[in-house]
């Protein structure tokens, strides 16, 4: 397929853009509301928000490289719709339960496993569905744009939950993200693309999910950034594990400048997700990625080297540096990983391809999060932190001394 530097992304690629972004805005505002609701309505403390996260990644492990190869049999614009109403549906059932009463943690793990289930269908055909909107050679400047608007929301939908659970309560919070799944969807409605399925005959479901699977680990392309992002999402996971409990303890941060420290990660994002492009061009998006996890890497021994400094200017100035660095990293290389990934898959793998990468690596997640905070709890915090700084230093050493040293999709002016 051809397609001009100078050509703006198209219009079903605006559609579907708009809802990714408006829904992305409301999932932050959930993701507080959510964590809000166990700890202080339901006082379930750490115990609960450790349940709710299993709960809400759980259906990537049990049903992840299934749904893939199901969802590569479909037209999947209507799966995308589907789910976002399913969505928007479970999410009202929250506050209908806290009204009647009968709102328990069992309760809402229960939902919150619908919906990390409706979450993994629609994310497997949404990514699978990129390629069908824009042109390959158009797949980084794409992603690039989705990228920027997932950072915006990163900082911006905490700050707008921090309000709303102030003004409304965590329970009825959540109805904003019902609100922006029903937009999603009206969005995707509108995204007119030919998705004519094959009617040939599909091998049996357990090949079609071997063929993902060989197809991610013994392609050279593929082989080697697969194994690498496993290591990466490691180190985010110990990370992810203790630096809450590292900023309020260690650092002794106020909620203000908890949410401060925490929000500049998303700024950084912002700032890696509008370089993606020109980095792309200059580094390949081979060199992308390697560059960014070495960013990675600094950007936690930064905030690592923040405890020395006290709870001061410097030592929030150097907090704040470290999550910019580790945000623009996740910013900058998101995009190059997806482009390339989708650029060199068949369209009939693309779901198979994607949820074999996203399944293994929240496994990785549910091994190394608990792992993280027993470690944290006999040791200490900074031994954590250490870790992951090493695992991401990891993962750009092992891309770099990898045949993905060299990867390079081509990258087209952005006229828009």
């Amino acid at each position: 397929m051809s397609a001009s530097p100078a050509e703006p992304l198209p219009r079903k690629f605006r559609w579907f853009w708009a809802g990714e972004a408006v829904s992305g805005f409301g999932a932050w505002i959930t993701l507080l509301a959510l964590q809000a609701l166990v700890v202080t309505h339901l006082e379930a403390g750490t115990t609960g928000t450790g349940l709710l996260s299993a709960a809400r990644w759980l259906p990537y492990l049990l049903f992840g490289l299934i749904l893939g190869a199901l969802i590569d049999r479909r037209a999947r614009r209507p799966v995308m719709i589907a789910t976002d109403l399913v969505r928007a549906i479970l999410l009202v059932l929250i506050p209908l339960a806290w009204w009647a009463g009968v709102l328990s943690l069992p309760v809402l793990l229960v939902i919150v496993f619908a919906f990390g289930a409706a979450t993994l269908m629609n994310d497997s055909a949404s990514q699978a569905f990129v390629p069908r909107l824009v042109p390959r050679v158009h797949l980084q400047r794409a992603h690039a744009r989705i990228d920027g608007t997932n950072a915006v929301a990163e900082t911006a939908g905490p700050a707008t939950g921090g309000v709303l659970l102030s003004l409304v309560g965590a329970p009825l919070a959540v109805l904003v993200n019902a609100g922006t799944f029903i937009f999603s969807a009206v969005m995707v409605a509108l995204t007119r693309v030919n998705e004519a399925v094959p009617a040939s005959p599909r091998p049996h479901l357990r090949r079609e999910i071997v063929d993902g699977l060989r197809w991610v680990y013994r392609t050279r392309e593929l082989r080697h950034l697969a194994i690498w992002t496993h290591v990466w999402f490691a180190g985010q996971a110990a990370l992810g594990a203790v630096l809450a409990v590292y900023l309020l303890t260690t650092m002794a941060l106020s909620y203000l400048w908890f949410g401060l420290v925490t929000a500049a990660a998303g700024v950084g994002a912002l700032g890696g997700a509008m370089a993606s492009l020109p980095l792309g061009r200059r580094l390949g998006s081979g060199g992308t990625v390697i560059l960014t996890h070495a960013l990675s890497t600094a950007g936690v021994a930064t905030v690592l080297s923040a405890q020395y400094a006290g709870p001061d200017w410097f030592g929030i100035a150097l907090l704040c540096t470290g999550q910019a660095l580790h945000g623009f990293a996740m910013g900058a290389s998101n995009s190059h990983e997806m482009a390339y990934r989708q650029a060199i898959t068949p369209d009939g793998l693309q779901a198979r391809t994607n949820t074999t990468m996203r399944s293994m690596n929240r496994a990785v997640v549910v091994l190394i999060a608990p792992l993280a905070g027993l470690v944290a709890e006999w040791a200490n915090l900074s031994l954590v932190l250490a870790a992951a700084a090493v695992l991401f230093a990891a993962a750009a050493l092992g891309l770099w001394f990898s045949p993905f040293r060299e990867a390079r999709i081509r990258i087209v002016d952005d006229p828009d």
